[in-house]
């Protein structure tokens, strides 16, 4: 049976036209690497070489064979780097979860730390709700995702990576667009835009606990499921909303933003993978630069 030893031999043979020399550059003794390629030959079925006491000369079936080995040689080579820098969380696929509000800044800042200090990790992206992640991550469909935080299967670690404050948003015609803060009480009679339960349930549950221990229940106009959308309808001049601070980098025409200064427990972005890929390199890599990415964010903010 051929093995790789026997390439090598016959590379370094072909590449020498020598015995002698292509024996001390594998460093074995001459007599045996004569032997290594007889047997070479006769696994293959045919002579290789043309040997003489003063020359060896490659046969038309040794040059054939000689392409081949290269090949084949330079492709071992590179499946042993590539499986060492896959072990290294330098090489491979990612296959990447994230929610859509992730995209106002977080997800594209990750992307293009990620790419440029792993240019040869190929990351596959799909936009999806959370509860879809938590059953894509189960069954291996993602390896990671960027969601929110919410009650999640024991298999899984949500590791939150940075604050989202929830601010009020109002149309710039409000009369409340002059200020820069406001208590929750003060929306007592305002029309506000809300997040549906079922389209939204984490959203929802946050916006009408914290109206509730203010003391009133929100007067909702109108629902809407994604940030972008709610802040649309504010720009409309439809109603005021709660909602979460990304919504900043949205840059929505025609809204202005207030702080909260009952300071409401704020939602957060974060992270979520199966803990049996808790080693996988190419997950541990995409960890630490959304936690770097994260960081750099939070201090551009505060």
């Amino acid at each position: 049976m051929i093995d790789i030893r026997h390439f090598r031999y016959f590379q370094a043979v072909a590449e020498e036209l020598h015995f002698g020399r292509a024996a001390a550059r594998l460093c074995i003794a001459q007599p045996a690497l004569s032997r290594q390629i007889q047997q070479l030959e006769e696994e293959v079925g045919t002579l290789l070489l043309r040997r003489t006491q003063r020359r060896v000369e490659l046969l038309a079936a040794g040059k054939v064979f000689l392409e081949r080995t290269n090949l084949i040689l330079d492709e071992v080579a590179r499946a042993a780097i590539d499986a060492r820098r896959t072990g290294e969380g330098q090489f491979g696929r990612l296959s990447v979860g994230f929610i859509h509000s992730s995209t106002y800044g977080l997800l594209p800042s990750i992307i293009e730390r990620f790419r440029h200090l792993y240019p040869d990790i190929e990351l596959e992206l799909h936009e999806m709700p959370i509860s879809e992640q938590h059953v894509a991550l189960m069954r291996g469909l993602i390896d990671i995702g960027l969601l929110r935080p919410q009650p999640a299967p024991a298999e899984l670690e949500i590791q939150p990576v940075m604050e989202d404050p929830f601010l009020v948003a109002v149309s710039h015609t409000h009369p409340l667009a002059k200020r820069e803060s406001i208590h929750l009480k003060e929306l007592v009679d305002e029309l506000m835009i809300m997040f549906p339960k079922r389209g939204s349930p984490l959203f929802h549950s946050r916006v009408t606990a914290m109206c509730e221990r203010a003391g009133f229940t929100p007067r909702v106009v109108q629902q809407a499921t994604q940030i972008h959308t709610v802040a649309g309808l504010v720009g409309a001049g439809l109603g005021l909303a709660i909602i979460p601070g990304t919504a900043r980098n949205l840059h929505p025409k025609g809204v202005h933003f207030l702080e909260i200064l009952d300071r409401p427990e704020p939602v957060h972005v974060a992270l979520g993978w199966l803990r049996a890929k808790e080693d996988m390199p190419a997950v541990r890599s995409f960890r630490q630069v959304t936690l770097l990415v994260a960081q750099q964010l939070h201090t551009r903010l505060h």
